[in-house]
């Protein structure tokens, strides 16, 4: 395949991507076991690397299974990772471990979030906590984060808005930096201007250093709910969609939240 004209080689790619990691010529080549002198010539376009080297390298930098598609067509080669609906019958076998895994959480809170954090599938628990959200910001395609941090969404009923949207849009900006994806750049800046919203967040000195986790605190119904959170993401996708899957699961932090939801989750109807 001929590489687009005026598209960067995969030398040029792999280069940025090296960069991207911090590492210098010789780190990435200890790391792979190539020579430092032959990677050298696959960054500057003197040698031309083989589809087995563009995915090896690809592998050793962490690059994302849609950049890796992205490598070997700058390569000349042709993609290697697809990209299916998550309707079609081949994905039944993931469709149904999410869905078992959304209704064994119940009561408690559980989405699916793809690449964008735009909402895949979400449990009772998530219908529950949203329920006074905006219906504009949960009519579909429903975005998880600006559900959290939106002015008409979640963020007037969280108590530590500072610190909880401090630690989402740190999470995000580490997203941006791995996978340099615009879309996640713009959200980021939608999110950044949000009132009460900050950019600030360092783990290593928490506004309360007794906490051994972070928590989402927000209040419903009157009551103070207390949360903290998992992020799985499929062991060996070889499929895009899979690949950019999220599954973000919360937790009761106390008893008083534990028995709060599972009250009202438990009591309310499935739809």
């Amino acid at each position: 395949m001929a590489v687009p004209e005026g598209a960067p080689s995969a030398g040029a790619l792999l280069r940025e991507w090296r960069q991207r990691r911090n590492l210098s010529q010789l780190e990435l080549a200890l790391r792979s076991a190539v020579s430092a002198r032959h990677l050298s010539f696959i960054e500057t376009g003197r040698a031309r690397p083989s589809r087995e080297m563009v995915l090896h390298l690809a592998e050793r930098l962490d690059v994302p299974l849609r950049e890796r598609n992205r490598l070997l067509l700058a390569a000349g080669f042709a993609p290697v990772f697809g990209e299916r609906s998550f309707d079609v019958s081949e994905m039944a076998p993931a469709r149904e471990a999410l869905e078992r895994f959304l209704s064994a959480h119940e009561p408690y809170p559980a989405v699916v979030v793809d690449q964008h954090w735009n909402v895949v599938a979400a449990n009772r628990g998530v219908a529950f906590v949203n329920r006074d959200v905006a219906p504009e910001l949960r009519a579909p395609p429903a975005n998880a984060l600006r559900i959290a941090l939106h002015p008409e969404g979640l963020a007037p009923r969280i108590s530590n808005l500072a610190s909880w949207s401090g630690y989402l849009l740190a999470r995000l900006r580490r997203e941006i930096e791995a996978t340099r994806d615009p879309e996640l750049e713009a959200l980021y800046q939608e999110l950044a201007a949000y009132p009460g919203v900050t950019t600030e967040y360092d783990p290593a000195n928490p506004p309360n250093s007794s906490d051994i986790l972070l928590m989402q605190e927000l209040r419903l119904d009157d009551r103070q709910l207390a949360f903290f959170c998992t992020l799985t993401t499929f062991g060996t996708p070889r499929d895009l969609t899979l690949a950019e899957l999220t599954i973000v699961a919360f937790y009761p932090a106390d008893p008083q939240t534990a028995e709060a939801v599972t009250a009202a989750v438990g009591d309310a109807q499935p739809d």
